[in-house]
C-alpha cells in the first residue's frame, strides 16, 4: 500500500532528526579528539621541560610563567623559535611538493551491491524503498 504524503513527510522529518543527531555526535567526537590531542601535546611538552630542566619541578606556577615570559621575550628565544618554525615550514612544503609530484593511485573498485534490495551493511536500501513506494 502506498504511503500518504503525510506519512512520507513524517518519515522524512524523522530521518532529518536522525541526521541532526548524528551530526551532533560527530561534532562532539571531533571536539573530544581535539581536547585529547591538546592534553597529550601539553603533557609531552611539559615532560620535556622537566627532563631538560629538572629544577623546574620545584618552582611555583607564577615562577614558571615568569621563566617562560623571559625566555620568549629574549632575542635569542625569538630567533630560535623563528629558526625552528622556518625549518618546520620548509620541510612541510617539501613534503607537499613531493606528494603532488607523485601520480595519483588508482582508486579502489566500488563494492558490488546485492540485487535483493539491501545495502552491503545488511539494511534495506532507502533509495530503493522510496522508489518502490514501500
Amino acid at each position: 500500500m502506498a504511503k500518504t504524503k503525510l506519512e512520507r513527510i513524517t518519515t522524512i522529518e524523522e530521518r532529518i532528526l536522525q541526521l541532526q543527531n548524528q551530526k551532533k555526535q560527530l561534532v562532539q567526537k571531533q571536539k573530544e579528539d581535539e581536547r585529547k590531542a591538546r592534553t597529550n601535546r601539553l603533557c609531552r611538552r611539559h615532560g620535556l621541560l622537566e627532563k631538560f630542566m629538572p629544577d623546574i619541578i620545584s618552582i611555583t606556577d607564577e615562577q614558571f610563567e615568569e621563566l617562560i615570559k623571559r625566555t620568549i621575550a629574549s632575542n635569542r628565544g625569538r630567533e630560535t623559535l623563528a629558526e625552528i618554525t622556518r625549518s618546520a615550514n620548509a620541510s612541510t612544503a617539501k613534503k607537499a611538493t613531493e606528494t603532488t609530484a607523485q601520480p595519483n593511485p588508482t582508486p579502489p573498485a566500488k563494492p558490488n551491491h546485492t540485487t535483493n534490495g539491501t545495502n552491503p551493511s545488511g539494511g534495506a536500501n532507502p533509495h530503493e524503498a522510496e522508489q518502490s513506494g514501500a
